[in-house]
């Protein structure tokens, strides 16, 4: 949802810095690192009770996050290295965040830290889905909760000081999304039809490093009909 909507317009913002940093001989991969040097800063300001500062540290993690594709499509080292890295370091910021709110949590009650862990395994979940389906050939974007929705809600929840309730909106509505995406996937597995535009996940990461053009899904679901197609055909010829 954000993600898909905002970040391509975000990023196309953040042209003109890209530039300047392109400049000054920074490239994506340090921005990723510092990027994830932010989120471990993050960590530590929840888990200390510091949760403004924690909120600013995250602020500044998602804010390098949407620079390092700006800076990879400006110096022309978009790359499947870059992305892999970009992606990796995605999923360690996230272990890392809910992390420290376990750790804060876990001062109030035993049993709390227990929803950051099932907010972290369903959004590893969400983040596998998708992996493995592009790998199959499949489009497993979309979804009403996605990273930068997540990261938005964990910004209000330590900006109140609300992190319970918000947690729990989180699970249940990530919940929904790894249903969601699995529904998808399932469907296009299935040769069924799509689902309609509002729950076909076609929104796309306009700031992806990977270089993927916004057709490919749709040609590699294509190939993979047609051989499946081509597969069931030579089964019932089969004597």
């Amino acid at each position: 949802m954000l993600d898909g909507r905002l970040r391509g317009t975000v990023s196309r913002g953040l042209t003109p810095m890209a530039h300047g940093l392109e400049k000054l001989g920074v490239g994506p991969d340090g921005l990723t690192a510092l990027g994830l040097a932010f989120s471990v800063i993050t960590m530590l300001c929840i888990a200390s009770g510091h949760l403004i500062w924690g909120m600013v540290a995250l602020i500044l993690s998602g804010l390098v996050d949407l620079l390092d594709g700006s800076v990879a499509r400006t110096t022309g080292k978009v790359s499947p290295r870059g992305s892999f890295f970009d992606s990796v370091a995605d999923r360690v910021s996230d272990a890392l965040v809910f992390l420290g709110v376990a750790w804060y949590l876990a001062r109030e009650s035993a049993h709390l830290p227990i929803l950051a862990l099932a907010a972290v395994a369903l959004a590893m979940l969400i983040s596998y889905e998708r992996a493995k389906a592009e790998a199959l050939g499949y489009d497993a974007r979309g979804g009403i909760m996605e990273r930068a929705e997540r990261m938005v809600a964990i910004g209000v929840g330590l900006a109140f000081d609300v992190l319970v309730p918000v947690l729990w909106i989180m699970v249940v509505l990530m919940a929904v999304t790894a249903v969601h995406r699995f529904v998808i996937v399932w469907r296009q597995a299935s040769d069924l039809p799509a689902l309609p535009p509002l729950l076909s996940g076609r929104h796309r990461r306009a700031g992806a490093r990977d270089g993927d053009g916004p057709a490919a899904p749709a040609r590699r679901r294509a190939e993979r009909a047609g051989e499946r197609r081509a597969l069931r055909a030579a089964r019932r010829s089969r004597p």
